[in-house]
């Protein structure tokens, strides 16, 4: 009996992000899952530094929290090349100047959260040379990574979104008394301060009131020059929905989800997403009546055609208690370890995380190259 050949599939993972250590968790959870039989992981790993450099299968699943750490790749590693070849691409190993271990493999599932992965950068990289992937394309990944170009897309595409005011390094340090008038004069307190570009909740804070603003603006422009102020929304649920993309119809929407967290007055950051022990509940699926959820449902797939998004999104949205919905953001690569969000709210819908891993990949496999 002939052996039917595995699909190779390159697992990129780790990058120059404050979300790097985030990237390695999720290689971990998607090495541990996925279909043996059908897949061969190539593992490509991005350094903290930009090397690229390849990692062991069994290094891959090996990536886990230790100790309340996440995983990160150490910069003890030789450095590896990415080769695009007739029929996909090839990793290989820099010896002095000799290309050593190579690995060909069929289709990309990048795993990089924020800038520098999930930003249309390496999209554009697979672009170039020609290779399939899983996700969004360059223009879907740039847009909603940028939260303020997210938003200004969903505007014009006739969604609910939450008020928001753009500050710039530059506009602040030259006038920032005029920022600070024009955020009272737009929006009501509590605002939340974020990182235009940032994602997983890094650097993003809560300003009660204006006495707090200035701090709060100045820390998120430490990690980003160019931030969004929004308007909070007090006592708003935050519901999440996982939309997958169809190879011949429209985007399917799972269930919905619901954060909540355990103090009035917090939010979901980094330390509640990926240390979430007394911090939050994640219920899945959501309370929500049946004429609610096929609301937030049509706006998530609404959000992700609008977007021009592509394999999968997480889409976020605010419902507040008289169920006007708003939409918070899509995320074109959200968290992906079982115990995320976008996998659960598969496996409460009836797709099981190994099975969502494969349709993700057959999407890839058969998305059209070149313009689209």
């Amino acid at each position: 009996m002939r052996q039917v050949s595995r699909t190779r599939v390159a697992i990129i993972f780790g990058g120059v992000s404050s979300e790097h250590d985030v990237s390695c968790l999720t290689a971990g959870g998607v090495t541990r899952a996925i279909d043996a039989e059908r897949f061969e992981v190539v593992g490509i790993g991005i350094t903290p530094s930009g090397r690229w450099v390849q990692v062991s299968t069994d290094e891959m699943a090996s990536l886990a929290v230790e100790d309340g750490r996440l995983p990160r790749l150490d910069e003890d590693r030789p450095t590896a090349v990415l080769v695009p070849t007739a029929r996909g691409g090839r990793i290989a190993t820099l010896d002095g100047d000799t290309l050593v271990d190579a690995r060909d493999f069929d289709v990309v599932f990048a795993l990089l959260h924020g800038p520098f992965g999930e930003d249309g950068t390496l999209q554009g990289l697979f672009e170039m040379h020609g290779l399939r992937y899983v996700g969004a394309g360059v223009a879907a990944s740039a847009m909603s990574m940028d939260k303020d170009l997210m938003k200004a897309g969903l505007v014009s595409a006739g969604l609910p979104t939450c008020p928001w005011v753009t500050v710039t390094a530059h506009a602040w340090a030259e006038d920032s008394a005029r920022l600070t008038r024009r955020i009272e004069d737009n929006l009501a307190f509590p605002v939340y301060v974020k990182p235009a570009r940032g994602g997983s909740s890094v650097g993003i804070s809560r300003a009660a009131g204006i006495d707090e603003l200035a701090a709060c603006v100045e820390d998120a422009l430490t990690w980003d020059p160019k931030v969004v102020v929004e308007q909070g929304f007090v006592g708003a649920r935050e519901i999440e929905l996982a939309v997958l993309d169809s190879l011949d119809g429209p985007p399917r929407v799972s269930l919905a989800g619901e954060i909540r967290m355990h103090t009035a007055d917090a939010f979901y950051d980094y330390e509640a997403k990926y240390t979430p022990e007394g911090q939050v509940d994640l219920d899945v699926p959501a309370d929500l009546s049946d004429a609610l959820l096929a609301r937030v449902q049509r706006i998530a797939a609404r959000t992700f055609t609008a977007m021009g998004a592509e394999g999968l999104s997480r889409v976020d949205l605010f419902v507040t208690p008289d169920e006007e919905i708003f939409v918070n953001e899509l995320n074109t690569m959200p968290g992906f370890t079982y115990l995320s969000m976008y996998p659960k709210l598969w496996e409460a819908t009836g797709l099981a995380y190994p099975d969502l891993i494969a349709e993700l990949i057959e999407l890839a496999l058969h998305r059209p190259m070149g313009l689209r």
